[in-house]
């Protein structure tokens, strides 16, 4: 599985690259604003993509409605993921298209698999 991370921290993104790897994902990338995440989906065509929430002035949410709308047909599945706690955006989470959240210090593979694995059905 093919995952590009989204995430304004860039010492969030390294650590957790090294953690998915090490558990068996290709982490093919990592993005940091609302542009860069949107061309680094189109040209590296990424499985699945973990969105930060908050990205610094911009919002994850936001990334995850430009994503489902604007990649041509390559929509990776979209996870969200924060420190913040999941009840906090509840309603946000569910009206965005991403098929789940993350809390950031619950993430790994087996997690994700786990969540999409739901989301399928």
């Amino acid at each position: 599985m093919r995952c590009l991370i989204v995430d304004d921290q860039p010492s969030f993104s390294e650590a957790a690259r090294e953690l998915l790897e090490s558990q068996g994902l290709a982490v093919v990338g990592c993005a940091t604003s609302i542009a860069e995440a949107l061309r680094s989906v189109r040209e590296l065509r990424p499985d699945v993509a973990l969105l930060d929430i908050d990205l610094g002035p911009e919002s994850g949410f936001d990334l995850a409605r430009q994503l489902a709308e604007d990649v041509e047909g390559n929509t990776p599945r979209l996870i969200l993921v924060s420190t913040h706690d999941e009840r906090e955006f509840a309603k946000l989470i569910d009206s965005s298209p991403a098929v789940g959240f993350l809390a950031k210090t619950e993430l790994s593979a087996e997690r994700i698999y786990a969540l999409l694995d739901r989301a399928a059905g």
